[in-house]
């Protein structure tokens, strides 16, 4: 994993994110994106393995729903966004490098 992945992993999933198990997801998935789409099934699973609203009358009132829809839209966002080791991105980026200009002048000066 190069810095540019690491750096696109921790920004969806948190600067708390253990860099070490990013490493070693990204050895055993090779794709960045795949890795932050397991972290964050992980974490969504994890929310519903739990009662997501959880009521002690007139003391607190517990409700994760809200952060259980936050987790799947950031699935979708994951899933929509290109990742540093996208294929697509690596074919566009060396497009743009080899991108020839020629300029010639409209009007030749004497």
């Amino acid at each position: 994993m190069d810095e540019f992945q690491r750096s696109w992993l921790l920004a969806q999933l948190g600067p708390d994110t253990d860099p070490a198990d990013l490493e070693r997801r990204f050895f055993r998935l090779r794709s960045a994106q795949a890795v932050a789409l397991e972290v964050l099934g992980e974490r969504r699973a994890k929310l519903l393995a739990d009662p997501l609203k959880v009521t002690v009358d007139g003391v607190v009132t517990m409700d994760l729903q809200e952060n259980l829809r936050g987790i799947e839209r950031q699935i979708e966002q994951v899933r929509q966004t290109s990742a540093p080791d996208d294929p697509d991105e690596e074919e566009d980026a060396a497009e743009g490098v080899m991108e020839v200009t020629w300029l010639s002048p409209t009007r030749r000066y004497r």
